[in-house]
């Protein structure tokens, strides 16, 4: 997935922001998984003691206090930390659209860019496979280009399926993490 979470405009920094603002702790604790509550509390409450200090001090604490959340919610995904990255980042065209559909209470316009997408690589796959499909049976080069596209387009295929089907969710399978 392109950088989202981990980046100082992304939906953790965001919640962490609003915990701060708010003063509540729980307003960030469902992006970390349950068995990082206790550490991300703390965080929080260490944090919120030093905030008054000074500009600096809550520039300090509150850049600490995202890196803490974004670690432990990365630790959920069971993905490495690599620190907050900044905003702006290119999140690809998916991310965007999810969250409007996801704003909108609408999947139509996620759904029509995906299609579009499956469409334009089987497309261009199955291209291949017509390009190379006529050869002379002796020139094994070609026909090896054509079984190579052949294949190509049967495992995409099915590896998409496989997929659309099974594959986990954002963090799913990882133990310990939300649901």
């Amino acid at each position: 997935m392109p950088p989202h979470c981990d980046t100082m405009d992304g939906p953790v920094v965001k919640a962490a922001r609003q915990a701060l603002a708010a003063g509540n702790v729980k307003l960030i604790l469902p992006w970390v998984p349950q068995n990082a509550e206790a550490e991300l509390s703390e965080a929080f409450r260490r944090t919120m003691a030093v905030r008054d200090k000074g500009a600096d001090a809550l520039l300090l604490a509150d850049h600490w206090f995202f890196e803490t959340a974004v670690r432990l919610h990365r630790a959920g995904e069971g993905e490495p930390y690599t620190g907050v990255k900044p905003a702006g980042l290119d999140e690809g065209p998916v991310i965007p659209r999810a969250e409007r559909a996801i704003e909108d209470d609408d999947t139509a316009g996620l759904i029509a860019f995906l299609t579009g997408a499956v469409e334009e690589e089987i497309g261009k796959r199955f291209a291949q496979v017509r390009a190379t499909r006529s050869y002379d049976p002796d020139d094994v080069a070609a026909a090896r280009k054509y079984v190579g596209a052949m294949l190509d387009l049967l495992t995409y295929s099915n590896k998409l399926h496989v997929f659309i089907r099974h594959a986990g969710g954002h963090g799913e399978g990882v133990e310990g993490h939300h649901h």
